[in-house]
């Protein structure tokens, strides 16, 4: 079954965001996986959220998205990640 991994960022600095964005994707393919959005939040439509961008990763299943997260590679990310953007990383698994 496909899966995603919804991404809401708060970006706290543009350059080491850029510096994590510039990486981050080649590990996202490295396992299968693919950007179906990336974009800015131009408006909140209900509710209160504090989003700057919002990003929808597809992977084959959710084994799969959970291993492209906790491999080493996108683990060693995770630091600039940090500095560059608070983000909330959520699994999403379809029927």
């Amino acid at each position: 079954m496909t899966a995603h991994v919804s991404v809401q960022i708060r970006i706290k600095d543009r350059a080491k965001l850029k510096e994590y964005a510039s990486q981050a994707p080649a590990t996202v393919a490295a396992h299968g996986g693919r950007f179906i959005v990336r974009g800015n939040v131009t408006e909140v439509l209900s509710g209160n959220a504090d989003l700057d961008v919002v990003a929808m990763i597809e992977f084959p299943d959710a084994e799969t998205a959970r291993r492209w997260y906790n491999s080493a590679e996108y683990q060693a990310l995770i630091p600039i990640r940090e500095q560059g953007a608070d983000m909330v990383f959520a699994l999403v698994e379809m029927p």
